[in-house]
């Protein structure tokens, strides 16, 4: 923890950042004639998941000293970029990220990388398996991830702690298949961050509540994988095997998990009745919200409510 905290400084800046962005930039319906630019404070306040009182004290420089958690939702909220989250940090008087543990801010570049793969379901996670972002399709297939508190969007904590997928898992070897992939990402990704104290805790959850997790974890069981196939079983389209292919950045650690279906399939049927269905229970728009045709906004992860449907694996 740093000792001053600039809460003027802290204020404008917070205030300057709101106001250069547009509802679209974080999937959000454009709404009335805005009488000033960029987001409305209720707007970042519903995003980051904080009371719009305090984002308003905040904003005035009079708020309480914010903590490391409400910043780094804020930076997600205003779409920061790892130096702006850091200066946000140094701020609000706490030290930001050390180096050399895992981003959970999504890269800006990968994020507009799925702003156009609006025909596919795509998912944004970092090394811990975090999941930092998904599109409407990925919520249409899955299941809606802005129910599942932001603590618990994690790809192996819905796996081994979780209530329930969509991704058929009857068969033993199939199960035992994919959570024996997720163990080894763990592994994989503790090697590279020793010091990484969210994987820390992660790990350290799985294997006080799953005797399956802690039993796979132990058999130290490293397999890099490339690609996969799975079964979804949706309530709407039925039982379709997809592909799953991960996109890799270096640059921050982070992959585009991408669902597909070959053309002429029942599969590619399906992923583009979804689509339909998607924009029809979401609410997604086109051309008209940012100038840009065909863009249908994406569920970002931010911080809502209750867990309905647990939606990966």
């Amino acid at each position: 923890m740093l000792e001053d905290v600039d809460r003027t400084e802290l204020g404008r800046t917070l205030r300057t950042w709101r106001e250069r962005l547009r509802p679209a930039d974080l999937g959000l319906p454009a709404g009335t004639r805005r009488r000033t630019p960029g987001l409305r404070r209720e707007e970042v306040a519903q995003v980051a998941g904080i009371s719009v009182d305090y984002l308003t004290r905040l904003e005035q420089g009079r708020g309480p000293h914010p903590s490391d958690a409400v910043l780094g939702a804020l930076g997600r909220a205003l779409r920061l970029s790892t130096d702006e989250r850091d200066h946000l940090f140094t701020l609000g008087g706490v030290r930001p990220p050390a180096p050399g543990t895992i981003s959970g801010e999504p890269r800006p570049s990968l994020l507009r990388l799925m702003d156009r793969l609006t025909d596919l379901p795509v998912l944004l996670f970092n090394a811990r398996m975090d999941v930092l972002a998904w599109n409407a399709m990925a919520a249409a297939l899955l299941g809606d991830l802005s129910a599942v508190p932001p603590g618990e969007r994690n790809m192996a904590r819905l796996a081994f702690l979780g209530s329930g997928s969509r991704v058929v898992t009857d068969d033993d070897a199939e199960r035992d298949r994919l959570d024996r992939a997720l163990v080894s990402d763990l592994r994989s990704s503790s090697a590279r961050y020793p010091d990484d104290p969210g994987l820390h805790r992660l790990i350290a959850a799985l294997e006080k509540g799953s005797e399956r997790f802690a039993r796979m974890w132990a058999e130290r069981t490293v397999r890099v994988r490339h690609g996969d196939r799975k079964r979804i079983r949706h309530p709407q389209v039925g039982e379709l095997t997809l592909d799953c292919d991960t996109l890799h950045d270096a640059f921050d650690d982070q992959m585009l998990l991408v669902y597909s279906a070959a053309p002429g399939t029942p599969e590619a049927e399906a992923l583009a009745l979804l689509r339909v269905l998607g924009i029809e229970s979401h609410g997604e728009v086109n051309g008209a919200a940012d100038g840009r045709p065909d863009r249908a906004p994406d569920r970002r992860a931010t911080p809502t409510d209750r867990l309905t449907d647990h939606p990966i694996r």
